[in-house]
Order: structure tokens, then C-alpha cells, then sequence
């Protein structure tokens, strides 16, 4: 089986620690460095463990690494898409973090160049690849649940001074850094929307958009609230998802165990038995745990070998983007 020859391009994104999920597979990928021309940046951040033993190298030094075949885009959120873009145009297949801008023609310029050029890209949703979220876009796909009518999704946080400040960075704040994920989700299960209502608010004199919400109409008159706040107390594992139709209810809660591993309970209410689940209500026994990132991870290595199709093609991630800002459009002007 072909090694991966990966890099990871920038260390400022939240969630820039997923190459240690990398590194945990070494016989699926070759991390050969990590690249961070910012020194604010790598000074703030460069430190991690995860970062232990691999080779500092320039953007430019990275992208020329003879048999790159694919680079992890990890910098700061307001860089992600030009930082994209120039993988892309170094002919490297790209995990791109979340989320993807805040305007719409520059993401589909580089879903352009990418599809020009025959390279992958794999947004950094992590819940598309949950169990327990699996669970619940099967059971809607093969009419376990009958027609849906409402589809509910929280998540949130309750964080300090310091997190604020960088939510305050983005026009869209607190939505647009976690908005994405469940729009997304929305977008896997039921497709185009019909509209799109952004609705989120400040709760406080600082201009910063810390509680967010949209709603979304969907064919059949399936409708779906989609929430996010920072200034929730208990508001990660509070993180939810509510899937209701006239046969069944799915409620997974909490979305993700221990923290951030890759998990979640999953409830589900029956009218009648049906696929081998009884009526009632029944907790649905869920896979052991596993780090957040490592079936996403490892479903990438096998696009870039060419072993699948890239489950989530090119016009997937761009109605995600463009729903998506209508989630925030309220903020984004």
C-alpha cells in the first residue's frame, strides 16, 4: 500500500492538531514537515508536541518537496483559501480546514482549479465521518425515520476573554466558525435548501456575534434550526442533533464523547418495529470511540490513491460554502 507523502501547510487553525492524527498512521502516511511562514504564528503555536520531530520548512520549501502528494491546510482561518489555492496550484491534493471564506467567489475559484487540475479536496468536517452521525444519515436515506419534518442541531461553547477576542476577528463571529458544521449536515441529508433565514445575535455591548442561529426550508416541508453559541454554560456537551419524522426520531446527544473523540449516543424512537429495531424508544449500541479525525483522515489517503471517489465531489462543497453564508449573511454585508 502506497505511503502518502503529506505536509501540513500553516499551524494557527483551531484545529491544526490533527496531524498528530496523522502521525498515528505511519504506515498509511509519510508526514515529511510543517510549514509556517508567519512568525506570529509558529511562535504561538509552532511549540506543540504533535509538531515534535518533524522538519520546519518554508510554504515555498514545502510545496517543491519532491513526491508531495497531498498537504493539510492548517493555517489561521482568515488565510485558509489563498493558502488552498497555492497547494493547488503546486499540483498537491489538499485537506482544507473550515471554513471556506467569507465570500463565495474565491472558494469556487479554487474548486475550479482543483477540478481543472483532477486533485482532491477534503474539508475538514469531522462530523461527516461520526458514527453516530453515520447512523442517523443511513436511517434517513433508507426511510427508517418516513418523511422528516424537522431537523435540529446545536453546537456550542462557553468560553473566556481570550476566545472571544478571536471570534471577535470574524464578521460572522461565533457562526461563522461553527455554523459550517451543521449546515453541512443539513446540506448531506436533505440537499438544496429552498431558503435560507440567518437570525444570529450579539448578547453583549462588544459587537461580537457570540449567538447564532439559522433556519433552514427544506422540500416537503422539512425545516431545520441550526444553533451555536460561546457563551453557553455546559454548551459542549450540550452539542446536539434531533432528527424527527413520522415514523421515528433520532437524537444523538452528546454528538461527541470525552471531550472531542469521535462518537456520541444515539436515541432512537420507533412508531413500529422496522429494520430490525423495535418500537419504542432505545439507546442504538455505537462503535468504540476513535480520534476525531482518523476515519476522515484515513478516507483521504484512500481518495489520493485513487482507491474511491471522493464521497463529498466538488458541487457538495460549494452549495455547503454558499448556504452556508447565507447562514451568516445577517453579518457578512
Amino acid at each position: 500500500m502506497k505511503r502518502i507523502k503529506i505536509a501540513q501547510l500553516g499551524v494557527g487553525h483551531m484545529h491544526a492538531y490533527k496531524i498528530g492524527a496523522l502521525r498515528q498512521f505511519p504506515d498509511v502516511f509519510d508526514v515529511v514537515g510543517v510549514a509556517e511562514d508567519d512568525p506570529a504564528q509558529k511562535a504561538a503555536f509552532g511549540h506543540h508536541d504533535m509538531y515534535r520531530g518533524l522538519p520546519w520548512l518554508s510554504g515555498d520549501e514545502l510545496l517543491a518537496t519532491p513526491g508531495l502528494d497531498a498537504v493539510l491546510v492548517e493555517t489561521e482561518e482568515h488565510a485558509l483559501v489563498p493558502a488552498a489555492l497555492r497547494c493547488l496550484r503546486a499540483g498537491r491534493h489538499i485537506h482544507l480546514d473550515k471554513p471556506g471564506g467569507e465570500a463565495l467567489p474565491p472558494f469556487r475559484a479554487l474548486l475550479a482549479e482543483a477540478e481543472r487540475r483532477g486533485l482532491a479536496v477534503q474539508m475538514g468536517y469531522m462530523y461527516r465521518n461520526s458514527p453516530a452521525v453515520r447512523f442517523c444519515i443511513d436511517a434517513v436515506r433508507s426511510g427508517l425515520l418516513g418523511n422528516i419534518s424537522t431537523f435540529d442541531a446545536v453546537m456550542s461553547r462557553h468560553d473566556g476573554e481570550t476566545f472571544r477576542r478571536t471570534i471577535g476577528t470574524f464578521k460572522a463571529g461565533a457562526p461563522y466558525i461553527f455554523l459550517c458544521h451543521l449546515v453541512d449536515l443539513a446540506v448531506i441529508l436533505f440537499g438544496e435548501p429552498k431558503r435560507v433565514v440567518p437570525l444570529s445575535t450579539c448578547t453583549r455591548g462588544d459587537g461580537v456575534v457570540d449567538n447564532g442561529l439559522a433556519v433552514m426550508e427544506f422540500a416537503r416541508g422539512c425545516t431545520a434550526t441550526l444553533r451555536t453559541s460561546i457563551v453557553e454554560a455546559g454548551g459542549f456537551e450540550r452539542r446536539n442533533l434531533t432528527i424527527c419524522g413520522d415514523r421515528g426520531t433520532l437524537v444523538v446527544q452528546p454528538i461527541e464523547l470525552q471531550g472531542n473523540q469521535a462518537g456520541g449516543r444515539v436515541f432512537l424512537t420507533l412508531l413500529e418495529d422496522a429494520d430490525g429495531f423495535k418500537k419504542g424508544t432505545h439507546e442504538v449500541p455505537q462503535p468504540p470511540i476513535k480520534g476525531r479525525y482518523d476515519d476522515q483522515l484515513l478516507e483521504f489517503a484512500a481518495i489520493v490513491r485513487g482507491e474511491i471517489a471522493n464521497p463529498y465531489p466538488y458541487a457538495h462543497e460549494l452549495r455547503v460554502q454558499r448556504h452556508f453564508l447565507d447562514a451568516c449573511a445577517d453579518w457578512l454585508g
